[in-house]
């Protein structure tokens, strides 16, 4: 099973993406090997900017992506590596992080936990703060 980051999924359904190809290529090819799966966080993130996002869960099932709640069990990595995210930016630059952990801590400790890579375009938090997370980039 291979995790898809909200991007990859944004990128799927948008014709003019550079990544269009790589992410439908993606989608196929794990939706026909072991499997692709997504998260209710990424659901909830597309939904944000749909037109319909009533729909967009069952517009992603039907590529036949499994959509995904977050275990409780990512709870503690999410924490962790949100908490690591906050220290560097306040050292680096003094401005303060969001109170709460962004999306891509949840999809992160959802993919650890569970011993799944991340499909994503997007990588420099994943490399940073999942290292043990390998990634399927373009």
């Amino acid at each position: 099973m291979i995790l898809l980051d909200t991007n990859v999924l944004i990128y799927a359904s948008t014709p003019r993406s550079p990544f269009l190809g790589w992410a439908r290529e993606v989608i196929a090819e794990e939706v026909s090997g072991d499997g692709a799966a997504t998260s209710v966080v990424s659901i909830a993130e597309i939904c944000v900017g749909d037109a319909e996002p009533d729909t967009v869960a069952e517009r992603i099932r039907s590529w036949g992506v499994v959509v995904l709640d977050v275990p409780a069990a990512a709870a503690e990595p999410c924490a962790r590596a949100f908490r690591e995210y906050r220290e560097r930016r306040k050292s680096a630059s003094d401005r303060d992080a969001p109170p709460l952990p962004l999306p891509d801590f949840f999809i992160g400790a959802h993919a650890e936990i569970m011993g799944w890579p991340i499909a994503t375009a997007d990588e420099g938090r994943f490399r940073t703060y999942f290292p043990s997370v390998v990634l399927k980039t373009p």
